[in-house]
């Protein structure tokens, strides 16, 4: 009997999209997998696993990455990496792939869907955004554009986001990717949310079967918690209102916070996390800042302390930060975007449209006052969010 093998590719072990490989990787072996983790060398990347590969080194990855910014050609270079890449999977022999995200340049797209539709090899891939359809693009809700609907991208509005460059290559991506992409005898999509699996429906990729399989969290960790922030931020009387990303800027709603502290009277403290000496240079200074928590624990104690947390994210596909706090306790502020509004549930939180602040700022108020939702309601919900019954539901994918 052949040995079940899944290779797992990914632009890093690193971060989300990294954790969830490694935790899908992990509950596999448990199965009786064989799992090989696939990623470039980076210096964000966490220790390797002994069975991990590296596609490329970070020279390597370095040179790549400057001719797609240059030339526009995102996903076309890497062309020896990938073929040293393909001669171990050929010697691995895997019964599937399951991708994460193929964007970063790490990866010749021709070369590794050539290699697939030759050997008829099945495939799982987890969309994590919206790059797999677009010319480029992984966002393009706050622009907004939809070209990818029809007859392409074209003249994209967004050559200085991730991934930058210097050119417009959009049209001709957009055309080699429904190529490359498609016609592959054995695709299932995944998405992590209801909103991205509506969009890849419109796209060239709707004729492959497309499920839904929601990110998950550890409730061991993400769970009511006791913290002494308070007591020791001279905040007892205060409405603590919690923001969390990673990256901030007008996409993340760093601009709604700096609006809604000018409009929140003294009873109210926003208090953001994930911030840097640039963005204190921003914000007010009735802000707490909290650049970085030290683990995931420190994490929780501020959520659990938190009345509110208020994500006012412009762009997102199904964000942890929403289960993280309700799983916590803490009910959920959200704007309308994304795999956003469908964390919360009629008990746990409240969803607004996006950049109405003043819908934003009244619900704050009478969440915070009336003490709306409860800590109980918001742990019954978080049973949902387990991240290891949503790794299993990928091993139900794999058997």
């Amino acid at each position: 009997m052949k040995k079940k093998i899944i290779v797992e590719v990914n632009l890093g072990n690193y971060g989300s999209t990294g954790n969830i490989m490694k935790g899908i990787s992990d509950e596999a072996e448990k199965k009786g997998y064989v799992v090989y983790q696939a990623y470039p060398q980076n210096a964000q990347n966490l220790p390797a696993q002994k069975q991990d590969i590296v596609i490329c080194p970070s020279w390597y990855l370095k040179i790549t990455r400057s001719l797609a910014m240059y030339t526009g050609y995102n996903g076309c270079f890497s062309i020896l990496a990938t073929l040293l890449f393909l001669r171990k999977v050929k010697k691995v022999n895997p019964s599937a792939f399951h991708f994460h995200n193929l964007h970063d340049s790490y990866i010749n797209l021709p070369l590794l869907f050539r290699y697939i539709k030759k050997h008829k090899i099945p495939v799982i891939w987890t969309l994590h955004d919206c790059w797999a359809f677009t010319g480029r693009c992984p966002h393009f809700v706050s622009i907004p554009c939809y070209k990818w609907k029809g007859a392409g991208c074209s003249s994209c509005p967004q050559l200085n986001t991730y991934p930058i460059t210097k050119r417009d290559r959009s049209k001709y991506l957009w055309e080699h990717k429904k190529h490359w992409f498609t016609k592959i005898d054995n695709l299932q999509i995944i998405t992590p949310s209801q909103w991205l699996a509506d969009f890849v429906k419109q796209s060239f990729l709707k004729d492959y079967p497309i499920s839904v399989i929601n990110n998950g969290i550890d409730l061991n960790i993400f769970r009511p918690t006791k913290s002494d922030f308070r007591q020791n931020n001279s905040l007892e009387s205060k409405y603590i209102i919690l923001g969390v990303a990673y990256g901030w800027g007008k996409k993340k709603g760093l601009d709604v916070f700096i609006e809604l502290s000018k409009r929140l009277d003294n009873r109210f403290q926003i208090v953001l996390v994930g911030t840097n000496k640039e963005i204190d240079k921003i914000i007010p200074n009735d802000i707490i800042s909290i650049h970085n928590t030290h683990d995931q624990h420190e994490l929780a104690e501020l959520y659990s302390v938190a009345d509110l947390f208020v994500n006012p994210s412009r762009e997102e596909n199904y964000p942890t930060v929403n289960m993280e706090a309700i799983a916590c306790g803490t009910p959920v502020l959200t704007f309308r975007t994304g795999g956003s509004p469908e964390i919360v549930d009629d008990k746990t939180g409240y969803v607004v449209d996006i950049d109405d602040i003043d819908e934003m700022e009244k619900q704050i108020v009478r969440i915070c006052t009336n003490k709306t939702f409860t800590l109980e309601d918001c742990l019954k919900r978080s049973k949902a969010f387990d991240k290891y019954l949503k790794y299993q539901e990928y091993i139900d994918l794999y058997e």
